[in-house]
């Protein structure tokens, strides 16, 4: 994988970050440990993880995705040569959400304690906290980034409006700045990132990290019909794609992958990465198989034929 500038750091992190929503839900902590070994011997470095995971699951409180990579760090003596990212802000339980300075204090030190590790390489608002002064939440990064428990903060789910008023406060009261954002954005999920996100990020340099790069699996084509969605414990959330354009999507992706002797998944996270504005693309497996159906999607290089068939498809 060849590595890129993540923001105006001096960290280079992979085009595919190994998205660990799914550790200790749908991949349990062995299958976790395999897949973040077959991650890194792939020569990718970067995790992104959130205090959050996974405590929608039956019995979760929240931190399980944390804990199980900070076990594998220790068990492998490997931290310092992975880019870790981790959030704090969204609903842990009744009251434990946002982003005021006691409450980021303590997510972080829930979270390095979790990680088994003194310092994370990205952490990030993972919802915008309107009830707190951007001031404040910014003012408390640049405590922890003075302690040496972060190095570089990132922004997830801003609206444009919002993301330029936060880096805007960085700027005139010398606070730490967002280096990147972390939006929703995939082949169907254009228009919100590509008519107001993509330009102030390109404006401000922020580095793009783009999450459900596949549609919550949508778009690996084996999702065609509401009878298909019992195959995944995430199935509920693909309802919203299966309409005419989502068809036509499957269809080009189908085609495409034909062509190059290929699987719409790789096609579909290749697409992401092809992106100039796009830094990385954060996707998940929860086997295996899917792994390396991933993985092989960073050595696919799709021509501007290509390109242009699935920009139609999607428009």
């Amino acid at each position: 994988m060849q590595n890129r500038k993540l923001g105006n750091t001096d960290m280079l992190v992979s085009p595919w970050a190994l998205g660990a929503n799914v550790f200790g839900w749908t991949a349990d902590e062995a299958t976790s440990f395999q897949l973040l070994d077959r991650y890194v011997a792939a020569g990718g470095n970067f995790i992104d993880t959130a205090d959050v995971y996974s405590v929608w699951a039956p019995g979760h409180k929240g931190g399980e995705s944390e804990e199980i990579i900070g076990k594998w760090m220790k068990a492998r003596g490997n931290r310092k040569q992975l880019i870790i990212a981790t959030k704090v802000g969204m609903e842990m339980a009744p009251g434990k959400k946002g982003l005021a300075p006691a409450y980021i204090r303590q997510g972080l030190d829930d979270s390095l304690k979790r990680l088994q590790t003194d310092y994370i390489d990205l952490y990030q608002s993972h919802e915008d906290d309107p009830k707190t002064p951007f001031a404040e939440s910014l003012a408390t990064y640049a405590e922890a980034i003075a302690a040496g428990k972060v190095r570089a903060i990132g922004a997830s789910n801003y609206s444009a409006e919002r993301l330029e008023q936060a880096l805007e406060v960085s700027k005139t009261q010398s606070l730490p700045a967002y280096q990147s954002l972390q939006p929703l954005y995939n082949l169907y999920d254009r228009a919100a990132y590509e008519e107001k996100l993509e330009p102030v990020c390109v404006r401000h340099g922020l580095s793009v990290l783009s999450y459900f790069s596949l549609a919550r699996g949508f778009l690996t084509g084996k999702y065609r019909s509401e009878a298909d969605l019992a195959k995944s414990p995430r199935g509920g959330g693909i309802k919203q794609y299966l309409n005419e354009r989502g068809m036509r999507i499957l269809d080009a992706l189908a085609a495409v992958a034909k062509r190059h002797q290929s699987t719409p998944a790789r096609v579909a996270l290749a697409w992401v990465m092809a992106r100039p504005s796009i830094t990385s693309a954060i996707a998940s497996a929860s086997t295996l198989a899917q792994f390396e159906d991933l993985s092989a999607a960073t050595q696919l290089r799709l021509d501007a034929a290509a390109i242009e068939e699935l920009n139609r498809a999607s428009a």
